[in-house]
C-alpha cells in the first residue's frame, strides 16, 4: 500500500519549532510538488505565527506527525507570509485546516478534534477513504498543479455563453467590454461554486447582448484574484463598460437574481434617449416602431415660442427621457402644424400648443396629456403610465401611422418674419379714374 500523507499545517512562532520533527513546512514553491503532485493524503493547516490558537496546537500537531510517520505526514503553511497560497483555498482565519485526499483539486475542511488523537484519527480516516475510493476504481487528482482550468470540477466556467477568463485574456475581455462584465472568482473544490454553476450558465445565456458573464479559476490565476482582494469563493465583481475598477456584486445567487441585478445595471449605463424632431418618416418610425411607447410633443411654432422657449421644452423632455430610460420609450417633438396628418391622427391641432401624447404603435392607441405642459405635469402623467394607469386611451385615426412629411430640421435659431415685398407704385396715376 502506498504511504499516505496527512498534512497538518502545524503552527509555530518560528521554523525552529519543527526542527528534528516529522512536520513538513511548505511554501508556494514546494506545495505543488510535495502535495498536489503526490498520490498521498494531506491535511493542511494554514496558520499565522502571531496566532495564539495556532501556537497552542503545535505540541499536538508535532505528536500526531510522529505517530503517523510511515502512514501519514504532517506539514505547515505560513499563510500570513504566503497569502496567495492561502487565498487559493479560501483561507480567511487561522488556523484553517484542510484535507487533501484523492482529488487534490478538491480539498475538504478538517472538522475533527484539535488534539493529537483527533488528528491521528482524522489522518487514518482520510487514508481509509482514499483506499476505498481506489478499490472502487476512482483515480486520483494528483499531478494537476495548483490550479486547473476554469472547468476543473467546479463547473462554473461551463456554459456556452460564459467567458473563460485567464491571466492572459482578463484585461482584454473585461476592461474593453462595451456591455459591462460580471466576473465570478471561483475555486474548483468550492461547493458553493458548484451550486452556483448552473445558475451562472443560465444567466449568461439570458443576458446575452446586454451583459457578459465570465468565470476565473482563482486557484489557477491567483495574481488576478489577489489584485482584486478575493479572499473567499465564490466572489462576484462587476466591471461597468470601459471601466478598469470593479464594484461588488450585491445580488442573490439564483439565475433570476443575477439577471435582475444585471438588467438594472445595464439600464443604469445606457445613455438617455435622444428627443428627435419629426422631420421624416424614418425619424418617427425609429422612435415609435421598435419601442413599447413613444412620447410625442407638439411644440409651438417658432414665431410663437423663440429658441430659448423651445429649448426649455426640449430640455425638460430630455431630462424626462433620462428619468424613464429604463422603460425604453421613444421620444419625438414636432413643430405645431408642421405634421398635419400626425396631428389629425391623434387629435392634437384643435387644442393648441404645446401638447403631448403617448402612443403605442403596436396597439395603435394613444393617450393625451391633460395636465400642465411642464416638467412636473408631464412627469406625473408619465409616472402614472409607468404604473399602468393609462387613463383614457383613444384609437389612432385610420388604425395606422399617418404619413410624415419630409421637412427641414430646425436650425436652432429664433424665427424671423418673412420680409414684405416692396411694391413699385410709380406707374400708377392715382388721379386717373373714370367719372361716374
Amino acid at each position: 500500500m502506498n504511504h499516505y500523507l496527512l498534512l497538518l499545517g502545524l503552527v509555530a512562532p518560528s521554523l525552529a519549532v519543527y526542527a528534528g520533527t516529522d512536520v513538513v513546512e511548505l511554501d508556494p514553491k514546494t506545495f505543488d510538488k510535495q502535495v498536489l503532485k503526490s498520490d498521498s493524503v494531506w491535511i493542511v493547516e494554514f496558520y499565522a505565527p502571531w496566532c495564539g490558537h495556532c501556537q497552542r496546537l503545535v505540541p499536538d500537531y508535532t505528536k500526531a506527525a510522529k505517530a503517523l510517520k510511515g502512514v501519514v505526514k504532517v506539514g505547515a503553511v505560513n499563510a500570513d507570509e504566503h497569502r496567495s497560497l492561502g487565498g487559493q483555498y479560501g483561507v480567511q482565519g487561522f488556523p484553517t485546516i484542510k484535507i487533501f485526499g484523492l482529488d487534490k483539486k478538491k480539498p475538504e475542511d478538517y472538522n475533527g478534534g484539535r488534539d493529537a488523537k483527533g488528528f491521528v484519527e482524522g489522518g487514518l480516516a482520510a487514508a481509509k477513504k482514499m483506499v476505498n475510493a481506489k478499490l472502487g476504481g476512482k483515480s486520483g487528482g494528483g499531478g494537476g498543479g495548483s490550479g486547473g482550468g476554469s472547468n476543473s470540477g467546479a463547473g462554473t466556467g461551463e456554459g456556452k455563453d460564459v467567458i473563460e477568463l485567464t491571466e492572459s485574456n482578463f484585461r482584454k475581455k473585461v476592461f474593453n467590454s462595451d456591455k459591462g462584465v460580471l466576473v465570478e472568482f471561483y475555486a474548483p473544490w468550492c461547493g458553493h461554486c458548484k451550486t452556483l454553476a448552473p445558475h451562472w450558465a443560465n444567466a449568461a445565456t439570458e443576458l446575452k447582448g446586454k451583459m457578459s458573464l465570465g468565470a476565473l479559476d482563482a486557484t489557477a490565476h491567483g495574481s488576478i484574484a489577489q489584485e482584486y482582494g478575493v479572499q473567499g469563493y465564490p466572489t462576484i465583481k462587476y466591471w461597468a463598460p470601459g471601466s478598469s475598477e470593479p464594484e461588488d456584486y450585491t445580488g442573490g445567487r439564483t439565475a433570476g437574481d443575477i439577471v435582475k441585478w444585471a438588467e438594472e445595471k445595464f439600464a443604469e449605463n445606457i445613455p438617455p434617449p435622444e428627443v428627435v424632431q419629426a422631420v421624416s418618416e424614418a425619424a418617427v418610425t425609429g422612435a415609435c416602431e421598435n419601442h413599447p411607447l413613444c412620447v410625442i410633443a407638439f411644440l409651438p411654432h417658432i414665431l410663437d415660442c423663440q429658441a430659448s422657449c423651445r429649448n426649455s421644452f426640449i430640455k425638460d423632455l430630455t431630462k424626462l427621457g433620462d428619468k424613464y430610460k429604463k422603460k425604453d420609450w421613444g421620444w419625438v417633438w414636432s413643430e405645431g402644424m408642421a405634421q398635419p396628418d400626425l396631428e389629425n391622427a391623434v387629435e392634437v391641432g384643435g387644442f393648441g400648443y404645446p401638447a403631448l401624447v403617448v402612443l403605442s404603435q403596436k396597439k395603435m392607441k394613444y393617450t393625451t396629456l391633460t395636465g400642465s405642459f411642464g416638467y412636473d405635469g408631464i412627469n406625473e402623467f408619465l409616472r402614472d403610465l409607468s404604473y399602468g394607469k393609462s387613463g383614457r386611451t383613444n384609437p389612432v385615426k385610420g388604425a395606422q401611422m399617418p404619413k410624415i412629411a419630409q421637412i427641414d430640421a430646425w436650425d436652432g435659431k429664433d424665427g424671423e418674419l418673412p420680409e414684405e415685398e416692396d411694391i413699385d407704385l410709380s406707374d400708377v396715376d392715382l388721379d386717373d379714374h373714370d367719372e361716374l
